[in-house]
This record gives structure tokens, C-alpha cells and sequence, in this order.
């Protein structure tokens, strides 16, 4: 399924400094995501950390939505869940992707409301991607409103990026500020439980922080 929306992009979300969410390339995302890239943009050990976690995180049987997801989810291979939705922006990467029973292709800086009822997901991962996002506010708005009662939403942050394409102020902090910057997102947004910062880096790898 895709979304299609020519209107203009909104500079950002209301709640947060312009300047702050400017990018270097502000042309249209879908022409930049045009191009499948069936690469990884963390390593090895990074990935399976990310795994690890998810492991831990995300229960056998639950119904998970993988925003700004690509060919990888980075979800344990041998555990079940009930359901994957996978939200991305090209379609020939979530469609080499064998974790998804659903794929939906839509560009969340234009239209940042997600297509799906209510409650239909009890757990939603943002890999990797949070740094494009320029209504991030927006987003984990519609996030929590198509998780039921309870449901989770887990960020993963790492230091690799497309520069041109990430927010301005993600270029100027370290890790932990970029942690805490994305928690901002979800105070503004509001109806969000404590924000948990976690360091998962793996020694002498890429940093991971959720």
C-alpha cells in the first residue's frame, strides 16, 4: 500500500525550533529514497545488539509495526510474532524484507498521520531513522495512537546518517544528546509514559542507544 501526498513539506512540528530541524537537502524525500540501498548502516555487532534488545523487549505474539523500516528489521529470527508491518519509504526494500506481512510505502514528512486504525499494534521500532524525521512530534503522535493500551515504542539511535537528508542539530550532539533530544519528542507529544534512556553499545563497535 502507498501513500501519496504532493504538498508542500512543513518546515517542522509547531513545538520545535525551525533552525533546529532544517536540513541540508531539503528537495523531496521520495526522490532521495528513490533508489533501493540494500545495505546496513551500523556493523555487525551493533546489529545483533540491536537484536538482543528486541529480544528482550518485544514479547513472542505481539503485533509490530517497523517504522521507516527497509529490507531489515532487525527482529530475532526465531521468535514469532503475531503480525510485522513494515512503514517505509521505497518499496523494492520492504519487499526483499521477509519479516513484513504488510508493507506500506509513505513519507512521514509529509504526511505524518499513519494509516492504520487504532490499536492495531501493541509494539512499534524506529531503527536507525529518527534523525530525518523533520515532524517527529507529529509522528509519535499518530504512534501512540495505533498502539493499544500499554504498547511500547522503541528508538534506535546510532552515529551514521545520511547528512544532507538529517535534521541540523543531530550533526552538533553526541549520543547521549541525540537520546535525549528524541525524548523530547515524546514529552511534546504527550501521553507518553517515562522516557528510559539505555547505552546497548557494543564494545569497539558502532554506539547504540535506545
Amino acid at each position: 500500500m502507498s501513500v501519496v501526498n504532493d504538498s508542500p513539506v512543513p518546515r517542522c512540528d509547531d513545538e520545535l525550533p525551525a533552525r533546529l530541524m532544517a536540513r541540508h537537502d531539503e528537495s523531496d524525500d521520495g526522490d532521495f529514497y528513490s533508489v533501493p540501498r540494500i545495505v546496513t548502516h551500523v556493523d555487525d555487532a551493533t546489529m545483533a545488539a540491536l537484536t538482543d534488545a528486541y529480544r528482550s523487549l518485544i514479547p513472542a505474539g505481539s503485533r509490530v509495526l517497523d517504522l521507516q523500516s527497509s529490507w531489515v528489521s532487525h527482529l530475532p529470527p526465531e521468535v514469532a510474532y503475531a503480525s510485522v508491518a513494515g512503514h517505509g519509504m521505497n518499496s523494492s526494500e520492504l519487499a526483499e524484507n521477509p519479516r513484513l506481512a504488510q508493507r506500506v510505502v509513505q513519507d512521514l514528512n509529509r504526511e505524518p498521520e499513519l494509516p492504520f486504525a487504532d490499536a492495531s499494534f501493541d509494539v512499534a521500532v524506529d531503527a536507525f531513522s529518527m534523525q530525518y524525521l523533520v515532524r517527529p512530534v507529529s509522528v509519535l503522535r499518530s504512534v501512540r495512537r495505533v498502539l493499544a493500551p500499554g504498547g511500547t515504542c522503541v528508538v534506535a539511535l546510532s552515529h551514521r546518517m545520511f547528512p544532507t537528508k538529517a535534521i541540523a542539530v543531530w550533526a552538533v550532539m553526541d549520543m547521549a544528546d541525540r537520546a535525549r533530544w528524541v525524548g523530547v519528542y515524546f514529552r511534546l507529544a504527550g501521553g507518553w509514559s517515562e522516557v528510559v534512556l539505555v547505552d546497548r553499545s557494543p564494545v569497539a563497535a558502532d554506539p547504540l542507544w535506545l
